[in-house]
């Protein structure tokens, strides 16, 4: 691995949570490596990591120092024709090599069939309910939607909601309520085609009820929390880790939740009174959590959704918040959240799945 390849998998110590998991993204591989300034080997962080300290603490500008495991398995380049069984010994995905010194100086990954029959194990919410909030006229995406219904539009050749539905279907899940409105005719019609080996049930709203109002609709009693998400955005993460979160958590409510890195583009003035300046910031970037329009919640929250009524998952949260009731966060990084409510972001998620697809 050539040095500029190596320093995706390379970070120091002292870079943030947030900094971290931008480069997660950019490698894609889910580990980064702890360094000093000399290139020593400190310790290994992975997404995994990070989002326990960030449920932990919520401090997105903790120090990767406090973060990071300090006991990494390391292998010596002697070692590399070992690297591969050290890997499935201890079920690691990534192994340093590093030289006498503790200098990283390459990375090996798992490789081999085990490693992909360990990757296609995906299941786990065989019993688990998912409701699609499809009723929306997507008007963020007009004119397509004059013509085609959000949960249709095509990315690349499949349309957004049965790639949310395929995604959903690696894990397991068997039954799915859809909630519709706009077009309805049209979504259940290529449904209607589809051949699948889950069940799709259909909730008819005669006006448009919210994100979480049509919730109420659903006739069915369940006994286990059910996750309900938005038929435009796409989660790339480990859904059995999120409905186990929200199980061990004791949540009534978790909503999956994405960093969003925003840069100012001008200077920042910070003043303090009679207008004397203090400092100032060279186009600062500012890092915050968004609700990604996925979420995890309790059975007996369905009966607090008022009938009838236009009634949005926020609005809920807010009324468990006013109540001192738990809402909990599962958050991911800025590129695992792929959102196709305005066309800027739509052509993203094309060109990230293309790239996924290669």
């Amino acid at each position: 691995m050539k040095g500029e390849e190596l320093k995706k998998y390379t970070i120091s110590e002292k870079e943030t949570a947030a900094e971290a998991l931008q480069q997660l993204d950019i490698n894609a591989k889910g580990i980064l490596f702890c360094v000093d300034e000399k290139n020593h080997l400190l310790g290994t962080v992975t997404d995994g990591d990070i989002r326990r300290w960030l449920i932990k603490t919520g401090k997105l500008e903790g120090r990767l120092q406090e973060i990071m495991n300090q006991n990494p398995k390391v292998i010596y380049r002697k070692e590399l024709a070992s690297a591969q069984e050290e890997m499935r010994r201890f079920s690691i995905t990534a192994l340093p090599v590093v030289d006498a010194r503790n200098h990283i100086v390459d990375v090996i990954f798992r490789t081999g069939e085990e490693k992909q029959q360990e990757d296609s194990h995906t299941r786990g919410l065989e019993e688990i309910t998912v409701v699609i909030m499809a009723g929306g006229k997507g008007t963020r995406l007009y004119p397509y939607t004059k013509v085609l219904p959000k949960p249709l539009i095509p990315i690349g050749d499949i349309p957004i909601m049965e790639r949310i539905v395929e995604r959903f279907c690696d894990y397991g899940v068997k039954q799915f309520y859809v909630t519709l409105n706009y077009r309805k005719s049209m979504i259940k019609s290529y449904f209607a085609e589809v051949s699948r080996g889950y069940q799709m049930n259909y909730v008819e709203e005669d006006k448009p009820l919210g994100t979480a109002g049509s919730l109420h609709l659903i006739q069915e009693k369940f006994d286990k929390p059910i996750i309900v998400t938005n038929c435009d955005i796409l989660i790339h993460a480990d859904y059995k880790d999120i409905y186990q979160y929200h199980q061990q958590s004791g949540n009534e409510l978790t909503i999956v939740t994405a960093l969003k890195n925003i840069v100012v583009p001008y200077g920042v003035i910070n003043s303090k009174e009679n207008g004397v300046i203090i400092s100032m910031d060279e186009k600062p970037k500012l890092s915050y959590f968004v609700n990604t329009g996925m979420y995890v919640l309790n059975p007996n929250l369905l009966d607090e959704i008022p009938a009838d009524s236009f009634f949005h998952m926020t609005d809920l949260a807010n009324q468990l918040l006013a109540q001192g009731r738990q809402i909990g966060m599962y958050p991911i990084s800025e590129d695992s959240f792929l959102d196709m409510g305005e066309f800027e972001e739509m052509h993203r998620m094309e060109k990230k799945l293309s790239q996924k697809s290669e």
